[in-house]
């Protein structure tokens, strides 16, 4: 096929996906139509492995993400709950400070998998998104319904940043630029997610690393990046062309798990971290974009996949973030919080030891589902 033949398939799947779907907007966790073709990423990745084919990452074992036909007969199967325009969260805006020196540790959320966490004299952000949409157009795309819980400008010095994978619910190039151009941070993503970084603002810095590699951010802390179960793409046509990972920050307090995006995979991720790792401190694990179950479970975790994996990994105390701020699948706004209620009965788990965050929540302090 020519060039100009592979454009216009293209561009007619395109037309035809858009009729099959309606006007509704593709959830942020899934490719859009359009996006960059990631070719680059994939020639950034190195060489063969047990999970990268040579062009394309893959899950060792487990589900595959849904195809194109799976995603229209998800569009058009109806209960699709509304969510409201706005869900303000119940705590004013954090001002953090500067710096928390030694082994404390505070946490405070920002939304949707956005986390600021502030110990040994570093400020380390998760996922960070400060845009208005989780989407590659500002026009169109899922939207926040409640303000980020820390203002930009109110954030201290940014010394790292940690990117679990593409999706734009994650990956937001707009706030990189800014977080970068402003404090220089160590940002630290999946093999492959470089060239996506790079290709938005060449003068970004990024470290890569595989699964299970150890980044060093200073000050007796490092960050080793681990096998979770999910995916990544910007657009139609680069899917797994980069990888995707949870965090484990080792030496920030008693140690930190960010999940990033993962499905439960019959506990292996869980597993595998308190094999290498031992009990943790705090676990941040999504607990958001679950429903339909049949399209989400392997790729997204439920409340009760997620306290299930809390379980696993021994930790003493869990925010649950990836709800509440952008709509991405078919459950209400507020659901998560009321099926992570049912399983934490169901798995006699104190409430307090799994919190739902919410924007501006700051731990110790506020302790609020």
């Amino acid at each position: 096929m020519t060039d100009h033949q592979l454009r216009s398939a293209r561009i007619m799947t395109r037309r035809r996906l858009a009729a099959l779907l309606g006007t509704a907007p593709l959830p942020a966790s899934l490719p859009w139509l359009g996006g960059c073709s990631g070719s680059g990423a994939a020639r950034s990745a190195g060489a063969a492995s047990d999970h990268f084919d040579g062009e394309r990452f893959f899950n060792p074992d487990g589900a595959a993400p849904r195809g194109v036909l799976d995603l229209a007969r998800w569009k058009l199967g109806g209960d699709n709950q509304n969510w409201p325009d706005a869900y303000p969260s119940p705590f004013p805006p954090d001002r953090p400070p500067p710096r928390i020196e030694g082994a404390a540790l505070r946490v405070s959320f920002v939304g949707h998998a956005t986390f600021l966490l502030q110990g040994a004299g570093l400020n380390i952000l998760t996922d960070p998104v400060w845009s208005e949409r989780a989407s590659p157009f500002t026009f169109a795309g899922p939207r926040r319904a409640n303000p980020p819980g820390i203002a930009f400008d109110d954030l201290p010095p940014i010394h790292a940043v940690l990117v679990s994978h593409g999706h734009y619910d994650h990956l937001d190039l707009e706030t990189l630029g800014r977080l970068w151009h402003r404090d220089r941070p160590r940002i630290v993503a999946p093999l492959g997610q470089d060239a996506t970084i790079q290709g938005h603002d060449p003068a970004i810095e990024v470290t890569t690393a595989d699964w299970n590699g150890v980044v060093p951010l200073g000050n007796g802390v490092e960050a080793v990046l681990e096998q979770v179960h999910h995916w990544t793409a910007r657009g139609l046509w680069d899917r797994n062309r980069a990888l995707w990972c949870g965090f484990v920050l080792r030496g920030l307090g008693d140690g930190v798990f960010f999940a990033g995006d993962t499905g439960f995979d019959d506990g292996r991720p869980f597993r595998r971290i308190a094999g290498r790792h031992g009990p943790l401190g705090i676990a941040l694990l999504p607990i958001g974009a679950y429903e339909p179950r049949w399209f989400m479970a392997g790729q997204h975790m439920n409340p009760a996949d997620a306290v299930r994996g809390f379980k696993l990994l021994g930790a003493r105390q869990a925010f649950g973030y990836h709800w509440g701020t952008f709509k991405l699948t078919n459950e209400g706004i507020s659901r998560p919080l009321a099926d992570l209620a049912s399983a934490l009965a169901e798995e006699r788990v104190e409430p307090m030891r799994f919190i739902g965050a919410r924007p501006g929540l700051v731990w110790p302090g506020m302790a609020e589902g």
